[in-house]
């Protein structure tokens, strides 16, 4: 990838201490970097994270919190950036004082929607990688320390 004015790179050797699990992929509906959101919008379209079948038990609870947090690798980024032009006017910032997702360990965070859980399959709104991003975990909102409240014999059905 081009380096904008200005920014800088570090050499790196080849990475050796850690393992990361992917444990399912993000259906989102852009194909490539361009086309995604800046950032997640909770009213964005309607995406879903497929978890492998053997996570599937995991989701159990899941359904109970309205809004969950999704890390996600962000698999087509560059790793070496210590300095980013993010308006490609030559001005930089250090790496860690951005968002972008170019970063030494590409990790994205969401927090997203949920709408329905169906199978191994979340349907969530507030998205913002490309489609086949690989699903790193899922957490449930970190503000939200209680799950809402199951529902009881008699509650309305509608939302």
């Amino acid at each position: 990838m081009d380096l904008r004015e200005n920014e800088q790179i570090v050499q790196l050797a080849q990475a050796s201490d850690a393992a990361v699990r992917f444990i399912g992929r993000i259906r989102t509906p852009w194909s490539t970097r361009d086309q995604c959101p800046r950032q997640g919008r909770i009213d964005g379209p309607e995406c879903q994270i497929a978890l492998l079948p053997e996570w599937h038990d995991a989701l159990d609870g899941l359904e109970f919190y309205q809004t969950i947090e999704v890390l996600y690798w962000l698999d087509q980024s560059r790793r070496d950036l210590t300095r980013q032009s993010p308006r490609s006017d030559g001005s930089t910032v250090g790496t860690f004082a951005l968002r972008s997702p170019a970063r030494p360990n590409p990790i994205g965070t969401s927090m997203v929607r949920l709408l329905r859980i169906e199978g191994p399959v979340l349907h969530v709104q507030g998205l913002d990688c490309v489609d086949g991003t690989p699903l790193l975990d899922l957490k449930p909102d970190r503000c939200a320390f209680t799950p809402k409240a199951p529902p009881q014999p008699g509650d309305s059905q509608t939302a």
